[in-house]
């Protein structure tokens, strides 16, 4: 099984996908474990201070002014992780609980949190064993960190609550954790606080993002090229002295990744002449590195962001380098919040984009030359008709998707947290808009493989021509009207799984970046 090694230098986004969707276990290095050490011996030194210090011997929240007495400080800790399992509404993924837990270990790896090994270690010892702590849709309000999502997850270190185990089966915390060896953790002070106070989950549905619109953005230069090519479009205008002229870095590798697909298609060279009566192709077709290179800029800043709170350690208070124990106000989730909004907007118009490619192929006045809505015989079959009304349903939901959430707050805590990010709202959303962008780009995808086929005896180029001959596996070439949502699906896997984008670069010999 691949390891990950979590230390106290900062994880990558492959780390993060490979434990949170493909399983990969965890340890924690010798030098994460001397620098928590570290940490857990500053806040024993103010265990017993008899000034107070914030989540050691205080309330929390609007009650930091309460002094806990040293007895009840377990308790302390132990009621905070109760009372702050508090989500409600549906289960969140799977792989979405194991980011958030990978994340929060690497923040204690950092020793800046002051929590023991051991409950570090034990926390590492869930991801290795593949227990999941039953994690619920409402509960975060992105400030103060995703506090009930991951007090969910720090209340099955204590052996309590509910979990799934590597099979997916339901299970109390306490047989789990028994059955897996694992012994459940007594909290000491400061380590309920520092185990639920991080944004972890809200980045780690950040990355996941990240990487999967990586692929969908390679994608849709894929599904542009083929809709082109169906609706017998001209490559001039992705000439790499014309998209020059617009410096714009996304836009010069979605125009090169056009010209590579749309290369020796012999239905393009068909009406490359100067006999050609398409004088100019629709903004979908001509503008299509123009968007999808918009994205990826959008793309390449949330990464940014992404790399900086990856190297982050998010915790209120904090054990600084010298010894002090602070507060501060790192816990606030805008930077995440921000450009989790921020991704859903050109989520929702590539797939506008490509809405309107579909469209225009099912259209006889605009499709040049295919029969309408690509049906065998018009009238009596319907073809692709009503996949494009789901496409068309798709792009309207991430249209509603994009109104950004960092943009609300309620005050919260007695109004001492009277301002909040709505981080975990936008992540939430950004997982629809992910998925509504893979299904409408398997749309275009299928819609514009059925009609290269119907511009036989022409063929599409040698990347094109290969996603349509992946499809083929699974889908059957053009006929009458077939039950047409098991081949949308089989369109869906082939987007979702990177095939479609994996046939085009082998029959290339080169990757489609």
């Amino acid at each position: 099984m691949q390891r990950v090694a979590v230390g106290t230098g900062p994880l990558t986004e492959a780390d993060v996908v490979a434990v949170a969707r493909d399983g990969a276990g965890v340890e924690l290095t010798p030098d994460a474990v001397a620098a928590i050490a570290a940490s857990r011996r500053v806040v024993e030194a103010l265990a017993d201070d008899v000034e107070p210090h914030y989540g050691i011997s205080t309330g929390f929240g609007a009650l930091a002014t309460k002094h806990i007495p040293t007895e009840q400080r377990a308790l302390l800790q132990r009621s905070l992780i109760r009372s702050h399992a508090a989500g409600s509404g549906p289960e969140v993924e799977r792989e979405v609980v194991r980011a958030l837990m990978l994340l929060r270990l690497s923040t204690l790896a950092t020793g800046r949190t002051g929590v023991r090994p051991g409950t570090a270690a034990t926390l590492a010892a869930l991801l290795d064993a593949g227990i999941t702590p039953v994690v619920h849709e409402y509960g975060s309000l992105g400030c103060s960190g995703d506090l009930a999502p991951l007090s969910h997850v720090a209340l099955a270190l204590l052996g309590e609550g509910i979990v799934r185990d590597a099979e997916g089966t339901a299970h109390p915390a306490a047989d789990a954790l028994a059955a897996a060896g694992i012994e459940p953790v007594v909290l000491a002070e400061k380590e309920g606080l520092a185990l639920v106070n991080g944004t972890d989950g809200m980045l780690g549905q950040l990355l996941l993002a990240c990487h999967d619109l990586d692929l969908l953005l390679r994608t849709a230069d894929l599904t542009a090229a083929m809709s082109v090519e169906a609706l017998l479009g001209t490559a001039r205008v992705f000439a790499a002295d014309l998209q020059s002229l617009r410096p714009q870095p996304g836009q010069a590798v979605a125009a090169a990744n056009m010209r590579a697909l749309l290369a020796d298609s012999r239905i393009v060279a068909s009406h490359a002449g100067p006999d050609c009566v398409y004088v100019q192709d629709a903004y979908s077709m001509r503008c299509a590195p123009q968007v999808a290179g918009a994205a990826r800029d959008t793309l390449a800043h949330a990464r940014l962001v992404a790399g900086y709170e990856l190297a982050a350690a998010v915790d209120n208070p904090v054990v600084t380098a010298d010894g002090r124990v602070e507060s501060n106000g790192n816990f606030h989730g805008a930077p995440v919040g921000y450009v989790l909004d921020f991704l859903a907007i050109p989520a929702a118009d590539v797939a506008s984009m490509s809405e309107r490619r579909t469209d225009r192929m099912l259209d006889v006045a605009r499709s040049r030359g295919l029969p309408p809505f690509l049906a065998a015989d018009p009238g009596v079959d319907s073809g692709h008709m009503i996949a494009q009304y789901t496409q068309a349903a798709l792009v309207s939901e991430l249209k509603r998707l994009a109104v950004p959430a960092s943009v609300d707050s309620i005050p919260s805590s007695a109004m001492q947290e009277d301002h909040v990010s709505m981080g975990w709202s936008a992540a939430r959303k950004l997982r629809r808009s992910v998925d509504a962008l893979t299904r409408v780009l398997a749309i275009e995808l299928l819609t514009a493989a059925r009609a290269l086929d119907l511009r036989a005896p022409l063929t599409p180029g040698p990347g094109t021509g290969a996603v349509v001959a992946a499809l083929r596996e699974t889908v059957p070439a053009p006929g009458h009207d077939r039950f047409l949502a098991p081949e949308i699906e089989a369109a869906v896997e082939l987007v979702r799984s990177g095939r479609a984008v994996t046939a085009a670069e082998t029959a290339l010999g080169a990757a489609v970046g």
